[in-house]
């Protein structure tokens, strides 16, 4: 080979190294972005109720405590201002909403096909036709409680008259008020049992005038299904002459009423809102969550200011109800 193609070559491979050095590197894939949930909640009544509101603030609390998750919250929030309030914090970027309270589920529902970026969580006591992807529903199945808590009553009462106590006549209450019918009639026993509505689940003063009617006409167990409304119903059977007794809803109220209070069907939203969000992180953005007695709910026991007998048979009855051996008819119809 002459001396002329001897430097070519070594010119053309000493181009070729260079070039080979001097290529970019392959890009380096980096892993996407885990995405960052914020959750407002919005309530229709104040955090310091000790009785609904103030479960689901404890909720959101559990949850930013276990999780680290970025949370906040609107109280008393009225039907016609939820849309309003949803919108603003989805403008502040939060991506979790939660509506606490059957009265917004339509707004909610609503808003969420609008924003499917979203996950909303509503609260309701029948499943959506139709539910968007991306909204998760909790079935509150209050009337599953309220069976147990027809059955201490009828069996409490010395009169034969036992009293249902609620705030608004909607779907949820009308449900308790045909469970507390179906344990009586289980029962066997001649109780009447009579259903008034104060009109209103947050005022004392109506909810004691209801309760004062109702112990006139020989009631001596008032189911309560109210907010702040029952520390009117605590106010009546102490003030009665005659052993009124009286059970509650969502919370330990033992303390209002020791020497009249039963028991309480009581809830706890940290399970179904730390079950919800652990899905949303795993991609599952909607979905249906029925509260049960393994998912959040519990009658308190043991019941107080009854006789050991009538403890013992409706505890009975608390386990038949828990394992499911005895049904709970879920009727939302119009009490006649």
């Amino acid at each position: 080979m002459g001396r002329s193609k001897i430097v070519l070559v070594t010119v053309l491979v000493l181009l070729s190294l260079l070039a080979t050095q001097c290529a970019p590197a392959a890009p380096v894939e980096e892993a996407p972005e885990a995405k960052v949930w914020k959750l407002a909640a919005i309530f229709p009544g104040v955090i310091t109720d000790a009785d609904y509101n103030t479960l689901a603030y404890e909720g959101i609390v559990g949850l930013q405590k276990e999780t680290g998750i970025e949370t906040a919250y609107s109280e008393s929030v009225a039907v016609p201002d939820v849309d309003r309030v949803m919108r603003e914090y989805i403008d502040a970027g939060f991506n979790i909403i939660w509506t606490h309270g059957g009265q917004f589920v339509t707004q909610t529902a609503d808003l969420a096909v609008q924003f499917p970026e979203v996950v909303f969580i509503a609260e309701g006591d029948a499943p959506l036709e139709s539910s968007p992807a991306n909204l998760w529903f909790i079935d509150r199945n209050f009337h599953v409680g309220y069976y147990a808590i027809g059955a201490v009553a009828a069996r409490a009462s010395k009169t034969g008259k036992i009293g249902y106590l609620g705030g608004l006549t909607l779907p949820f209450s009308y449900a308790e008020a045909h469970a507390v019918q179906q344990a009586v009639a289980d029962s066997g026993l001649d109780v009447e049992v009579k259903m008034v509505w104060a009109g209103d689940f947050n005022d004392p003063t109506k909810a004691r005038q209801v309760a004062d009617a109702l112990i006139a006409e020989g009631v001596d167990v008032i189911m309560g299904s109210l907010n702040l409304g029952m520390f009117g119903l605590f106010e009546a059977v102490k003030a009665s002459s005659n052993q009124v007794l009286v059970t509650a809803k969502y919370t330990d109220k033992s303390s209002y009423a020791p020497e009249n209070y039963i028991t309480a069907f009581i809830y706890d939203f940290t399970i179904p809102l730390k079950s919800i969000y652990d899905s949303v992180q795993a991609g599952q953005l909607g979905g249906y969550y029925p509260l049960g007695f393994d998912t959040g709910a519990l009658i308190q026991t043991p019941l107080q200011n009854v006789d050991p007998d009538v403890a013992t048979e409706v505890e009975a009855i608390i386990a038949d109800v828990v394992s499911g051996k005895i049904q709970v008819v879920k009727d939302t119809s119009e009490i006649k």
